[in-house]
């Protein structure tokens, strides 16, 4: 990192103390953006890195409800609007006990980028809660999610800021979400959420569309290097709706996805994962992965070990931020692994990114490869405005527009700045120049 660089990032860790996630998010960028302030010293001038890590507003609320047992909880509930120089704030929201500002924070930071790179008009922000939505009833959920919605519906819009799911934020939740937000505003504003049901207002593929476009992205970067998907042995971890739409696309490109994982420990099925009963266990159920096991005799459950100790071709980390390190990393080199796309924010740690690169291994990073759910969600917005629906043949061949598109925008971005081949640095400064020149453009506001 250059002295300008690194003295910004000082001050970014100073001004944000204890934010770990955050700062690991800022230094990932700002570690690949050399090249472009030598080229464009007028960025650094006009203090455009200052701005773009300030959050344009951070909102923190308390979330009261009360349980089954008629008593009151307390939960802490965040909306980060980081930049909306491009258009309105768009990014999900997280409900899990790990959450809290720094962790929105650095999901929000990687939105902003994510988002440019999709080419469409959104811009960057995240929110969610430290609620933990596992063992609760719908009642329960219904409730928090109406407290919740009960103080976000007046800092959000669909020319505003416009949040869709994360981690813990399903149909389910968009539902009671978009349901107390109906009954306050008493407006039909569909563009006001993503991720909502087929029935009123959602769009197809938008379910699959994180998944698929991880994979899209996998197969761009196989193909720029003259292989392929098939025949290919896959892995992924996590188990929840990422997780199981990258295995989906996987295998309609012909691999064979043998392992994924979730809380409880991994699962490897050497007959490819069956993901009809994937589904019905995670998605219906909401069981853990033993239920799969436990009905599918080709399938063999661990509770010790990682799901990256499986022997793989291709590695998608799909469940949570700092998942993949180093070690992690290395194992797979070791087994010959070809590539790695990251489903999850921020899954692979940076030791483990240098592992993989070094290692010649194809590297594509979650703001170019997980892309796919925020355009699809962008496209769902679309169809909102212009009260339309697509089929979902349309909507995918969309979506493989825009995958192919960030693939190629990052692979020639790289090779502009002269680092061919490494999607990291492609993204990251693809992203950040489009953002900066907006930045400039409106003024200092």
């Amino acid at each position: 990192m250059d002295s300008t660089l690194q003295q910004t990032f000082d001050a970014v860790v100073a001004r944000n103390p204890g934010e770990r996630e955050f700062h690991q998010a800022v230094k990932e960028v700002f570690e690949s953006l050399g090249p472009v302030l030598k080229r464009n010293p007028h960025y650094a001038d006009a203090a455009v890195l200052e701005r773009i890590c300030e959050p344009e507003r951070q909102i923190i609320f308390r979330v009261p409800w009360t349980d089954d047992g008629n008593r009151v909880q307390i939960n802490r509930g965040f909306r980060v609007e980081f930049s909306s120089v491009l258009g309105p704030y768009k990014g999900g929201l997280r409900f899990h006990p790990s959450v809290y500002l720094g962790i929105v924070k650095f999901l929000g930071f990687e939105q902003i980028f994510k988002n440019s790179l999709t080419g469409m008009p959104i811009g960057g922000g995240k929110g969610g809660s430290d609620f933990d939505p596992k063992g609760r009833s719908d009642g329960e959920i219904m409730r928090f999610c109406q407290s919740f919605m009960t103080e976000l519906y007046r800092h959000i819009g669909e020319y505003t800021d416009v949040p869709a799911g994360d981690i813990g934020v399903g149909g389910r939740e968009i539902g009671y979400l978009f349901g107390q937000y109906k009954r306050i505003t008493n407006r039909y504003e569909a563009g006001v959420l993503t991720g909502k049901g087929l029935t009123w207002g959602g769009s197809l593929v938008r379910t699959e569309a994180t998944g698929y476009g991880t994979v899209m992205f996998t197969e761009e970067m196989l193909k720029a290097n003259g292989e392929d998907l098939d025949g290919r042995r896959v892995v992924v971890s996590g188990s929840g709706n990422v997780a199981i739409y990258a295995a989906e696309k996987a295998a309609q490109l012909g691999g064979t996805v043998v392992a994924c994982s979730d809380s409880s420990g991994y699962l490897v099925d050497e007959d490819g994962l069956d993901l009809d009963l994937l589904k019905q266990v995670k998605e219906v159920e909401r069981a853990r992965l033993t239920a799969y096991a436990d009905r599918r005799g080709s399938a063999k459950f661990s509770s010790r070990g990682s799901v990256w100790e499986v022997p793989c071709d291709v590695a998608l980390p799909c469940a949570t931020h700092n998942e993949l390190d180093a070690d992690h990393a290395r194992t797979l080199l070791k087994n010959g692994v070809r590539a790695v796309a990251e489903g999850a924010n921020m899954p692979c740690t940076p030791e483990a990114v240098e592992v993989l690169l070094n290692g010649g291994v194809l590297f594509g990073p979650g703001k170019a490869a997980n892309a796919g759910g925020v355009a699809t969600s962008a496209l769902e917005m679309q169809q909102n405005a212009s009260r339309d629906a697509w089929d979902f043949a349309h909507t995918e061949q969309r979506l493989q527009e825009i995958m192919t598109g960030i693939h190629d925008d990052c692979a020639e971005t790289a090779e502009e700045y002269g680092t061919p081949g490494n999607y990291v640095a492609g993204a990251n400064i693809a992203g950040f120049t489009k953002v900066a020149d907006a930045v400039l453009a409106l003024g200092v506001i």
